[in-house]
Parts: structure tokens; sequence; C-alpha cells
């Protein structure tokens, strides 16, 4: 099967834009923040397209499925790691490290699962796709604004944040659950 498809493509734009988000959010003009908000929100849309039209168009790949999540903890750790700069607390350091430190694990569990034949058992699943969906609008409101605490639109996003790292621990402890239900019949 091919691997340079629509999906594929955009699934590559995405880790082309993440150069371009950094960048951006490092320039020193005062609407920096707001253009690398745009960058990864347009990372963010295609994220949801690539995955809709490869379903939609029967574009699915063994390449994608490894790409595309790539591509997606790429871009949520450059942004993670760029909210620790703006926001220098704990408050910011603690949800960063957390949902690095989740990716990381269920990343080496895929992999895992996948040497044993048995991907299939942590497939993505719907408290994975609402805490990747809260965890994107938590670092667009935070990118897109000024670092100033008082700032209601600011503290909305750091209760986003919370509320990802919630559903990311959750979906992590889903994740490992099934796959230990797989692991302890090995012999």
């Amino acid at each position: 099967m091919r691997t340079l498809n629509i999906p594929n493509t955009l699934t590559w734009f995405r880790i082309i834009l993440i150069p371009v988000f950094l960048v951006c959010f490092c320039l020193p003009f005062e609407y920096a923040r707001l253009l690398a908000s745009f960058f990864f929100l347009l990372a963010a849309i295609t994220d949801w397209l690539d995955g809709y039209l490869a379903r939609t168009l029967k574009q699915t790949s063994a390449f994608g499925a490894f790409l595309d999540p790539v591509a997606d903890k790429l871009m949520v750790a450059v942004a993670l790691i760029l909210l620790v700069v703006q926001y220098p607390t704990l408050w910011m350091a603690v949800p960063g490290m957390v949902i690095v430190c989740r990716e990381i694990v269920i990343s080496a569990l895929r992999e895992w699962m996948a040497e044993l034949g048995q991907r299939a058992v942590i497939k993505v699943s719907i408290i994975g796709k609402m805490k990747t969906a809260v965890q994107m609008l938590a670092i667009l409101i935070l990118l897109s604004q000024p670092t100033n605490y008082n700032n209601y639109i600011v503290i909305t996003g750091f209760i986003f944040m919370y509320i990802s790292v919630i559903l990311t621990l959750w979906s992590m402890f889903v994740y490992l659950g099934l796959a230990w239900k797989t692991l302890r019949h090995l012999p």
C-alpha cells in the first residue's frame, strides 16, 4: 500500500509545522503567541482531518498508523515545553511532566504489545480521544495568552489542563489494565 496519500501528507505537514510553531512562539513581537497558537490550531485540525480522511477515503496504512501518533506527540511535547517556559511554575511543570511521561509509557506499551502480536488490545479509546481534545484546547488557550495569572482566560486554560491531566492518567490506567489482561496469561 502506498505511504504517500492525503492523510499521510497531512501528517507530514503537521510535523513540518513544528519548527514554524516554535519560531513563531519565540518571535519578539506582540502577536507572536497568537501566531504560534494559529499554527498549533492548524496542526490540531490536520490531526482530526487526516484520521477522518484516512477512514473516509479508505487510505489507512501501517505507516500512517505509526506516523500519526508520532506527529501528535512531537507537537504536544514541544507545546508543553514552551508552556513550561511561558509559565515557569510547578502549576505548569507538573501537568507537562505527567502528560509527556504518560505518552512515553503508552508508546512503549504499544510497541511491546505489537511485538507480542497484541497491538489491537490497546487501541485508542474514547477516553484517549477526550484526553486529546481537552489537552489540545488547554494548550491552545494557554499558548494564545500573555503570561498573566489574573487573566480569566489563562485560569480557564489551567483548569482545562488539569482536566486533561486527569483524563491522561485515567486513559493510561485503562490501557495498562487492558494490557495486563493480556500479559498475565502469557507463559
